[in-house]
């Protein structure tokens, strides 16, 4: 897959601060490129470079294959964490505005605004101020501002900040149709279910310095700890002695699960355990899978894999 961003050794220093050191990544075209990190790390001023709102110490930012230049900026849309409208203008009048500096004609913006007002259920909301709009409202304005010279890069910090989960969600779609026709997206957060449901690829970024980047699902698999759940039924002692050797079990736990029978809901339950095994052998697992399988009645056997929630204070505690 082609990079349509490049970023490579970028360093940013500030008096005696260390905003960035040494970064670099590369952004797939037509993914979500989750930019990760906790508060004070770097991100937003790796953004503001790429938008050539301040300029590198060192290193260079490669779009489309060359030195971005002033007129690449066109073709990226930024929606700043700290955002802000001009309260006292209608909302439509701004909206308009906004669409003009970005090169759109007024009629080709007036029809594509009245398209993405239908979309979010704001058509009412034309002609009041931005003052009158809740906060949720006012970041569905910025969002479709952002969107709406259809750039091949959009950047988006703390999108989801301030939205309940419907809006958040509604968000989520439009952000995935956008990659989806072909626009490459990043995402700047610390939220980390966002990542997992939204993210192809992440580059986490911990005191200035990039120290984990790649696939969403190879790095969660990267960093698992060949941890496996078994649910069954059964002796728990018997399964115990026949998988010593085999593997480490960890814990062990009740569940209740409701029987089945002649695939109607009978009304009682049966208990089954769980058990939790470290394999540290991964060419075992089988062996294992059989072990159980021959001694209980197996109902399921899973890997654990953890979350980039785990990953992520893994990574920024130095425990990875």
């Amino acid at each position: 897959m082609k990079d349509l961003l490049a970023v490579e050794h970028v360093s940013k220093r500030y008096a005696d601060h260390t905003a960035l050191d040494d970064v670099s990544l590369s952004i797939p075209e037509g993914s979500v490129y989750g930019l990760l990190g906790p508060n004070g790390a770097g991100k937003t001023t790796l953004i503001r470079i790429i938008n050539r709102i301040t300029a590198p110490d060192s290193g260079r930012v490669l779009f489309d294959g060359h030195d971005i230049a002033p007129d690449d900026v066109r073709r990226i849309g930024y929606l700043p964490e700290e955002r802000g409208l001009y309260k006292k203008m209608k909302v439509g009048e701004q909206a308009l505005f906004f669409a003009r500096l970005k090169g759109l004609s007024r009629r080709e913006a007036t029809v594509r605004l009245q398209a993405w007002f239908e979309r979010f259920g704001i058509q009412a909301w034309w002609d009041k101020r931005v003052e009158e709009l809740s906060k949720g409202m006012a970041q569905k304005v910025q969002f479709i501002v952002t969107v709406l010279h259809r750039p091949r890069l959009l950047i988006f910090d703390e999108p989801f900040s301030g939205f309940d989960p419907i809006n958040a969600n509604l968000l989520k779609e439009e952000i995935l149709a956008l990659r989806d026709k072909g626009a490459t997206v990043i995402f700047s957060t610390h939220n980390m279910s966002s990542v997992e449901e939204i993210c192809d690829h992440i580059t986490l970024i911990n005191r200035s310095k990039n120290i984990l980047s790649g696939r969403v699902d190879e790095i969660r698999r990267r960093h698992g700890a060949n941890l496996f759940e078994v649910a069954y039924r059964g002796e728990e002692a018997a399964l115990r002695r026949s998988l010593e050797g085999r593997c480490e079990i960890l814990d062990g736990m009740a569940v209740e699960a409701f029987a089945e029978g002649a695939g109607e809901f009978s009304g009682e339950t049966s208990p089954y355990r769980t058990l939790r095994l470290h394999v540290e052998q991964p060419d075992r697992v089988r062996e294992v899978i059989a072990t159980v399988n021959e001694t209980v009645d197996l109902r399921s056997f899973r890997e654990l894999i953890p979350s980039m929630n785990d990953i992520f204070i893994r990574a920024v505690n130095g425990t990875l």
